[in-house]
C-alpha cells in the first residue's frame, strides 16, 4: 500500500493538474536504516495553474523529494559501483570526466560529502547492481572519481522511488532543463528515444505530458535526425543549438542536398582537426551550420562562402566572388589577425577552392 501512495504521490508531482493531498506516509528510512519517526508533513498545497508555464520548477518537484517533504522516500549513502545508469537519462556518462566535473569534484572534498540527493529506483534483474539511477549522473561520477583517487570513504547519496519509465523521463527532463551542462543534441535525442518508448511516436501526446509546445518538439525531434557524420563537423556536440540547427535537419532531408552536406562536413571535420592540431581557434558552430547550407547551392556560390575569422571571432579573410578569370578574396581590416594567421586563411581559403572545384589550377 505505502509503494502504491508513494508512487500516486510522486505521479501528482509530475502532473499540473490540481490534486488532492497525499495520505499520510509510513516512516522514512535514514541513511543508517533506522526509521524517522517526525511528525507527518502538512498538506501540501494545491498546486496553481501558471500560464505559459512550460515546466515544473524545481522547488515545486525535485527541491520537494530532495528535502524530504515526500516520506515515502528513501534516502539512503550507498556505493555508486552498485548503482547503473538508466539508458533513459540524457546525458551521456562517457563524455564525462575529471575536467569537466571538476567543480563538483571540488565541492565534494570541500563539503566533506554529498549534500544534494540524485534519484534512483531499485533493480532486481541485474546481480551487478542494486538501484538503477534516474539523474545525478556527474555526482555519480564524482563520487566515483573519488573514491577511486584518494578518498574511498565518499558514498553516493540517493533517494530510491518507486516510478515507472514514463515518469522517471520527465522526472528526469525537468532536472535536464535546469542544467546548462547537457547539450541540445544530447537532450534532442533524448527526447527522439523517448517518442518511441514511452509515448507511441505520437509528437501530441508526448508533448501534453512535458507541458511544451508541439512545435518547439518538432523541432528538437528533427534536429535529433542528424547524423554523427554531419555533427563531426563541429568542434564540439555541445556548440549545436535546436534553433539554427533547425535548417540544417530539414535540408537532411532532401537526398541530394544530403551528400553535399555530408561532403562538406568531411571536409570541415578535417579542417577542424587541423585548427586543433595548430593551437587555432574552432570554426564557431554558426559559421559550420552557414557553410554546410552553402555546400547545398550551385558550385560557385559554395566557393563564394568562405571565411576564415580571427581568434576574436572577426571576419580576416573572406572569398567573395568565383568566376573564370579566377578568386576574389578579401582581407578584413581590423580583424586583430597577424600575419601568420592570415597565411594560414589563404592556405585553407586556396584548398577550398580546390576542393569546391575552383582552384586556380584547374
Amino acid at each position: 500500500m505505502a509503494g502504491n501512495r508513494q508512487k500516486a504521490y510522486l505521479a501528482n508531482l509530475l502532473s499540473t493538474e490540481p490534486e488532492a493531498a497525499p495520505p499520510a506516509a509510513s516512516p522514512a528510512e535514514t541513511a543508517d536504516g533506522a526509521a524517522e519517526t517526525g511528525p507527518s508533513p502538512a498538506p501540501a498545497a494545491r498546486v496553481s495553474r501558471m500560464a505559459g508555464s512550460t515546466l515544473l520548477g524545481r522547488d515545486s518537484a525535485l527541491a520537494r523529494i530532495a528535502s524530504g517533504e515526500i516520506q515515502q522516500v528513501t534516502r539512503r549513502v550507498v556505493d555508486p559501483a552498485r548503482v547503473r545508469i538508466w539508458e533513459g537519462n540524457a546525458r551521456r556518462y562517457d563524455r564525462l570526466s575529471e575536467e569537466n566535473c571538476h567543480d563538483l569534484i571540488d565541492g565534494l572534498i570541500a563539503e566533506g560529502a554529498q549534500r544534494i540527493p540524485a534519484v534512483a529506483r531499485r533493480v532486481e534483474d541485474d546481480p551487478d547492481h542494486d538501484l538503477e539511477l534516474i539523474f545525478g549522473t556527474r555526482r555519480h561520477f564524482s563520487v566515483s572519481w573519488l573514491r577511486a583517487n584518494s578518498y574511498p570513504d565518499f558514498q553516493l547519496l540517493v533517494d530510491i522511488v518507486h516510478i515507472d519509465d514514463e515518469a522517471a523521463f520527465r522526472l528526469a527532463d525537468i532536472e535536464n532543463r535546469t542544467r546548462k551542462d547537457v547539450s541540445d543534441i544530447e537532450r534532442a535525442r533524448n527526447y527522439r528515444a523517448a517518442l518511441d518508448s514511452h509515448y507511441g511516436g505520437k509528437q501530441v501526446r508526448m508533448a501534453e505530458r512535458l507541458k511544451v509546445s508541439k512545435g518547439w518538439l518538432s523541432k528538437m525531434l528533427k534536429v535529433a535526425e542528424i547524423p554523427d557524420a554531419v555533427l563531426a563537423a563541429f568542434a564540439s556536440p555541445d556548440d549545436i543549438q535546436i534553433a539554427p540547427a533547425y535548417p540544417l535537419a530539414q535540408a537532411l532531408d532532401d537526398k541530394t542536398k544530403a551528400k553535399a552536406i555530408g561532403d562538406a562536413a568531411k571536409r570541415l571535420a578535417r579542417e577542424q582537426a587541423d585548427r586543433h592540431r595548430d593551437n587555432a581557434p574552432a570554426i564557431p558552430a554558426a559559421e559550420v551550420i552557414r557553410r554546410l547550407l552553402a555546400a547545398t547551392k550551385s558550385p560557385r556560390a559554395q566557393a563564394s562562402h568562405f571565411v576564415y575569422k580571427s581568434e576574436l571571432g572577426r571576419e580576416a579573410l573572406s572569398v567573395l566572388s568565383v568566376n573564370r578569370q579566377g578568386a576574389t578574396i578579401r582581407l578584413h581590416k581590423g580583424s586583430g589577425a597577424n600575419e601568420e594567421a592570415l597565411v594560414t586563411a589563404l592556405r585553407e581559403a586556396l584548398a577550398y577552392l580546390d576542393e569546391t572545384g575552383h582552384g586556380l589550377q584547374s
